[in-house]
């Protein structure tokens, strides 16, 4: 069976007790951990910083899955990878010359990821899935935990796989937003690498066993 990944969305988490959230993920068979990054412009909320971003390094030992949603991402690259991001995805609408993004992401040791809203036609993504080794489709709208999935999602992710085929494309694909023990078999069924789960896990009574279950389902 095709491995699967699960990552747990921080943004999720109690913010007064980030340490135990850190810890309680490295815990878990969770292998990576998702960290939202908000600026206020290019979504309304603001999120985590640098200085969060290295205290989450220094207590989690898994991969950190940084998903800019920030105006410019370009410009934060280099900062973002020396406080510990170990995969760096940003918003194809956000930044002027993507290729330039995701050169800069790989030239800083990071993996790079490109992701877009549910909004954006999955097209625009072409001429990149043979670079990058993340394509991220948002199956809710950026910026806000707690949405509920956007079921047209399974035909984009149907349209995304034709895509990795024709071109050949080796890249992971991951899915952020709504997901969840019902719907958590049903995206792994479609070729799904990773998925993001950020109330499913940590609003859960039991979060180490909701990631098992997501795993196996």
């Amino acid at each position: 069976m095709k491995k699967r990944i699960i990552a747990p969305s921080l943004l999720s988490a109690d913010f007064a007790n980030l340490q135990s959230a850190c810890q309680l993920i490295d815990r878990s068979e969770a292998e990576w951990l998702h960290i939202d990054v908000m600026d206020g412009v290019f979504v309304p909320n603001i999120s985590f910083g640098f200085p969060v971003m290295e205290a989450i390094k220094k207590h989690c030992h898994k991969v950190l899955d940084v998903h800019l949603m920030i105006v410019e991402p370009e410009k934060y690259v280099e900062r973002f990878r020396k406080a510990g991001a170990d995969i760096i995805t940003f918003h194809y609408e956000a930044s002027k010359n993507p290729e330039q993004t995701i050169r800069l992401i790989k030239q800083s040791g990071a993996q790079a990821g490109i992701t877009i809203n549910p909004d954006i036609p999955v097209s625009v993504l072409e001429p990149y899935i043979s670079d990058v080794d993340l394509v991220l489709l948002m199956s809710v709208f950026a910026g806000y935990g707690g949405q509920k999935f956007i079921e047209e999602t399974y035909s984009r992710l149907d349209e995304l796989n034709g895509m990795k085929e024709r071109k050949q494309s080796s890249c992971l694909v991951e899915v952020d937003g709504g997901v969840n023990l019902n719907n958590a078999g049903q995206l792994f069924a479609r070729n799904i690498d990773v998925l993001v789960a950020g109330s499913a896990v940590f609003n859960s009574p039991d979060p180490l066993e909701t990631i098992s279950k997501m795993l196996k389902t």
